[in-house]
C-alpha cells in the first residue's frame, strides 16, 4: 500500500500541488484540496513505518511542512479573494444583494467581525464552499484586513491541522490502506456537513 499511496505523494512537488489546490480552491470548492492533503498525510504515515523498519523506498511528505504549506495557502487564497471582492465595486455588491445566502452571510460576518470575534470565519472554513463565501463578503464590505485575517489564518491552521491529522492518524489507527484515506475523508467530510449546519443555525441579529 505504500507504494501506492507513496507513489502519488512522493517528492518535493506535492508541497506545490497542495499550495495550488488549497490556494485556487477559493474560487472553484469542488477543486479536491482535501483529499489532497489527506492522501499525502497518508502517505507521511507509511513512509514513518517504513523508516522504522529501516525501507523507505522514495522521499515522504514531511508532516509540519505539509500543515504549514496548507495553511499558508489556504490564508493567501483568503487574502486573493478578499482583495478581489474589496476592489469589485457595485457589479458584485448587486450579485451578493441577489443571494439571500450571501446577504445573510455578509450581515453575519460583519456582526462576528465587529464585536472582536471570528469564530464564524474558522468554522465557515470547514463548510462546503463557506471558505469562499467568507472571504468575498468580507471583502464586499470593505471590512478591515486586521479583523480578518488573523481569524483566517486560524482557520487556514485549524483545517490544515485537522486535515492531516487524519490522513496521518488515520494511517497509524488503520494502516496505510485505501479504507484509512476513505474513513478520513469521510470525518473530513463529516465535519464539512456538521460546520455548515451550524453556520446556518446561527442566528442573525
Amino acid at each position: 500500500m505504500f507504494e501506492s499511496v507513496g507513489s502519488l505523494a512522493a517528492g518535493p512537488w506535492v508541497y506545490a500541488l497542495v499550495a495550488l489546490s488549497v490556494l485556487l480552491d477559493v474560487f472553484l470548492p469542488v477543486l479536491p484540496s482535501g483529499v489532497l492533503v489527506i492522501t499525502a498525510a497518508t502517505a507521511a504515515a507509511a513512509g514513518s513505518g517504513a523508516a522504522a523498519a529501516g525501507q523507505v523506498p522514495h522521499e515522504v511528505p514531511d508532516i509540519l511542512a505539509l500543515i504549514l504549506c496548507a495553511a499558508t495557502a489556504s490564508v493567501l487564497g483568503d487574502l486573493v479573494a478578499y482583495r478581489l471582492a474589496w476592489r469589485g465595486g457595485e457589479r458584485l455588491d448587486r450579485a451578493i444583494a441577489r443571494s439571500r445566502r450571501l446577504t445573510t452571510a455578509q450581515e453575519r460576518l460583519g456582526e462576528a467581525l465587529a464585536r472582536g470575534g471570528g469564530a464564524l470565519v474558522v468554522l465557515a472554513r470547514f463548510a462546503p464552499a463557506g471558505r469562499s463565501i467568507v472571504s468575498l463578503c468580507a471583502g464586499a464590505a470593505h471590512r478591515r484586513a486586521r479583523d480578518f485575517l488573523p481569524w483566517s489564518a486560524l482557520a487556514g491552521l485549524s483545517w490544515a491541522g485537522y486535515s492531516v491529522a487524519l490522513g496521518y492518524y488515520g494511517a497509524q489507527w488503520l494502516g496505510a490502506t485505501w479504507l484509512s484515506t476513505g474513513v478520513s475523508l469521510a470525518a473530513l467530510f463529516g465535519a464539512g456537513a456538521a460546520a455548515g449546519f451550524l453556520v446556518r443555525r446561527r442566528p442573525a441579529s
